[in-house]
């Protein structure tokens, strides 16, 4: 049962993966063009969307690769490692710089938001607080593997 989990996990994984990339491959060439078009007097606008867009898919495919490494770690009985840890660890520092990435993008929203809808802007901001969710979610998660792992390894020296 439990492989039958990981296994639908990792499909999930991997969907996600190949929905982010054909968004990257599809939509952010025309996004980036929308907003070269409106903005003719901003040379770089251009080029600011796709830094922002594809250098947040940089480490969203890496916390995707942890986050697949995470659930092989639970196949093979070895959760409780300090492997778990440090995916946990990169899955966190990942989000952190998508939000940091989004944050320092959200005055090219704000101008893209101006000239079509409000809603767009929101776009911004939804995946600046997604990414801190996440961010916090394996920061807990991180701490708690690593007390389990201390109280295990206390245990197994009593014994």
């Amino acid at each position: 049962m439990k492989q039958v989990t990981t296994l639908f996990l990792k499909l999930a994984v991997i969907f996600i993966g190949i929905l982010v990339l054909a968004l990257c491959i599809f939509l952010v060439p025309h996004m980036a063009n929308f907003a070269a078009k409106m903005y003719p007097n901003i040379a770089p606008m251009k080029y600011l969307v796709f830094i922002v867009m594809y250098g947040a898919a940089v480490p969203f495919y890496f916390a995707l690769y942890q986050a697949f490494n995470l659930l092989r770690y639970i196949d093979e009985n070895t959760a409780f490692s300090e492997l778990s840890v440090k995916a946990l660890k990169n899955i966190k520092c990942c989000a952190i710089t998508i939000s940091g990435l989004y944050v320092l993008g959200l005055p090219l929203f704000h101008f893209i938001a101006k000239k079509v809808d409000p809603p767009i802007g929101l776009m911004g901001l939804i995946i600046i607080f997604a990414s801190l969710i996440i961010a916090v979610f394996a920061a807990i998660l991180q701490r708690l593997l690593q007390e389990a792992i201390n109280i295990k390894s206390e245990n197994d020296l009593t014994v």
